[in-house]
Formats: C-alpha cells, sequence, structure tokens
C-alpha cells in the first residue's frame, strides 16, 4: 500500500484543478488518447481507400502529374498515420518508467505533427480528386478555400481562444 506521506500534496493549478503531477500526466494522456483515437480513425480510412487507387483501372489513365501528386498523398497518409499511431506505441515502451509527464509531452508532439500530416494528406487528395472529376481551371480556388477552412478550424480557432482566455504561466 502506497504511503500517503510520499505524495505531494496536490496543489491547485492555474486551471483551478487540485491534482499531482502524476495525476495531472494522468488526466492529460487519457485526453490525448481520445483525441488521438478520432484522428486515426479518420486518417486510416483515408489510407485505405488511397492505397486501392493504384489498383483500379482508370489510375492507368493517369497523367504523370497527377500520379505524382498519388504518391505525394499515399506517402503523406503513411507518415499521417504513422506519426498518430506513436503515442501508442510510445506509451507501451516508456510504461512503467515514471516518465510519463515527458511522455506526454513528447505524444502531444507526435499528436500535433500527424494533424499538419494529415492536413497535408487530405489537401493532396482533394487536389488530386478534383484534378480528375473538375475543370483545373477551379481547383487551385476550391483546394485553397478547402484548406484555408481546415486551418480555421483546426489552428486559427483553437490559437486564437488560447490566447484570449488563458493568461501566460
Amino acid at each position: 500500500m502506497d504511503d500517503p506521506a510520499d505524495k505531494p500534496a496536490p496543489r491547485a493549478g492555474s486551471d483551478g484543478r487540485r491534482e499531482t503531477e502524476t495525476e495531472r500526466a494522468d488526466r492529460r494522456w487519457s485526453e490525448l488518447i481520445q483525441e488521438v483515437r478520432v484522428a486515426q480513425t479518420g486518417v486510416q480510412i483515408l489510407f485505405g481507400f488511397l492505397l486501392t487507387v493504384a489498383f483500379t483501372p482508370r489510375f492507368q489513365e493517369l497523367s504523370d502529374t497527377d500520379r505524382t501528386i498519388y504518391v505525394v498523398t499515399v506517402i503523406l497518409g503513411s507518415t499521417a498515420t504513422g506519426a498518430l499511431i506513436a503515442p501508442v506505441s510510445f506509451h507501451r515502451i516508456v510504461s512503467g518508467r515514471k516518465i510519463k509527464p515527458h511522455a506526454v509531452v513528447w505524444a502531444s508532439r507526435l499528436t500535433f505533427l500527424g494533424l499538419v500530416l494529415l492536413l497535408g494528406t487530405l489537401t493532396a487528395a482533394l487536389l488530386l480528386i478534383l484534378r480528375v472529376a473538375t475543370d483545373n481551371t477551379v481547383v487551385p480556388w476550391l483546394v485553397g478555400v478547402v484548406v484555408s477552412w481546415y486551418l480555421l478550424c483546426w489552428f486559427v480557432l483553437p490559437a486564437w481562444a488560447r490566447h484570449r482566455h488563458t493568461t501566460p504561466d
């Protein structure tokens, strides 16, 4: 049984929570894993579909440019998948080493990198699909609008909320 004297007393953080560093790391880890589950599912489904494209009859009809975009898209999808799965591997390898606060930081960085790579994957996939499906003159505009939407939703609004509603530590 743990001796209560061995644990530091919880203190209120800037968010008003009274939790030890270990409790905070556990909470942050749980939150991060829930976030990763959402992103992982999306990127894995997209990546699975991308892998099947090369085996369709129409793939042979793609121009060299479109094939290059496809290869870049598959590579981005693969790296996004790897980055978004990495927190699970990271946790498994360092589990029990009493470094969870550090693991949470690294897993968070890997997740952010995965989101950036997912943004690249979605952008390249959209570019390829729209090049094949529509008039090429509107494709850059359509992709630009959608990427701007992603940037707004994924990065600008959260950064604004963080700046607006938090104080420096």
